[in-house]
């Protein structure tokens, strides 16, 4: 039989691509190791769950497993409506935020086309923007943040999108109302603004801008945000973007029809209703990020503040920290992917959770 070279025969802008690595499972550290009573803190995760009510619904919602989802998703976009006072032509859903980033992708930029993006940004976009064989012009950035100017300075005649991760994941900086302003205004119309807000939910920064306040104003302007982060769905992946309905009608018209299942539907309108749930989170966040930032000073490390679920701390050699962790049943997120090889993000946990990082940190800094 004749041997074929599949490697090959594959897309140019696929063939060399370096997958995105998710963190480890806690299933797999303790398989691998053989510990137990292992935790994580890699991927950003909330540490209540989903809410008891948002259970029950998915719960329920099995009994029609057999039947195909709604393709149009009309329950979940009416609720979605409803929440965000918007019309639902503005909104598309996808299968995790991901999902939507790509179909932007997919619906706007070609072969040949330019897209600006932040250093150290979300690495799901690079991925995908590489996978369509678009170049991205990446800006440096400054203070480990976004550098608003530079990323306007980009903007090339190629250019069809430009990428704010906002608050940024895995730097935990964001981009204030004046300064987004100041790109919006600088942004030709025919560019669109993508802005990924997946902790939004989180932020109680004043400055931090409402951007569905814009949306009006700069018919280029598309948010995307997910389920998967404040909400505590991120294993059943949904999420959705707001535009404009001229951009909404393109997107829906790039979409399979049945990219969001059923029962990440019914659990998602819940989810909204379950406003309680939301706060309890953002609390607990609140809370536990000052317990891990005075723990790491008392660690005397430095670490790049975060108004994300996470944080993002110098520990000078990540790889061995993170080996380190996994050996006490922690896992974080070594960042040498970013580009940031002395660092690691850690999600803010419980504050059991926290406590128990701060303490093992502690001991694998000292041998």
């Amino acid at each position: 039989m004749t041997k074929v070279d599949f490697r090959s025969l594959a897309n140019n802008s696929v063939r060399n691509l370096t997958p995105y690595q998710p963190g480890m499972p806690i299933e797999e550290l303790e398989r691998e190791l053989g510990i137990t009573s292992s935790i994580k803190l890699a991927s950003n995760e909330n540490p209540l769950g989903p809410s008891h009510k948002v259970i029950l619904a998915a719960q329920h919602a099995l009994h029609k497993a057999h039947f195909y989802p709604d393709g149009g998703c009309y329950e979940l976009k009416q609720a979605l409506s409803q929440f965000l006072s918007l019309h639902p032509d503005q909104i598309t859903v996808g299968n995790g935020s991901e999902n939507i980033l790509e179909l932007i992708v997919k619906a706007y930029l070609h072969q040949g086309d330019t897209a600006v993006i932040s250093q150290h940004a979300f690495l799901t976009i690079p991925i995908l923007l590489e996978s369509y064989g678009v170049r991205a012009n990446v800006v440096p950035v400054r203070n480990w943040g976004h550098d608003i100017a530079e990323m306007i300075n980009a903007i090339d005649e190629k250019t069809r999108v430009l990428f704010l991760v906002n608050p940024n994941n895995p730097t935990g900086t964001y981009t204030n109302e004046k300064d987004f302003i100041l790109l919006m205004e600088s942004t030709p119309p025919h560019v669109l603004v993508v802005v990924d807000e997946a902790y939004s939910e989180y932020i109680t920064h004043p400055d931090y801008p409402d951007t569905l306040n814009y949306l009006s104003r700069y018919s280029n302007l598309v948010i995307t945000r997910t389920f998967s982060k404040v909400y505590g769905l991120a294993a059943l992946r949904l999420g959705y973007s707001i535009s404009s309905p001229e951009i909404a009608d393109i997107l829906n018209r790039t979409r399979l029809p049945f990219n969001v299942n059923s029962i990440a539907a019914k659990a998602a309108c819940i989810a909204l209703e379950d406003q309680d749930h939301v706060r309890n989170s953002v609390a607990l966040n609140e809370q536990g990020m000052q317990q891990l930032e005075e723990g790491i000073r008392r660690l005397k490390l430095n670490y790049i503040p975060s108004i994300g679920n996470f944080i993002t701390i110098d520990v000078n050699d990540a790889a061995l920290i993170y080996k380190k962790l996994l050996h006490e049943g922690i896992i974080v997120r070594p960042l040498k992917a970013y580009t940031m090889p002395k660092h690691i993000r850690v999600t803010i946990g419980t504050l059991h959770q926290n406590e128990r990082f701060l303490g093992t940190m502690q001991n694998v800094l000292s041998y």
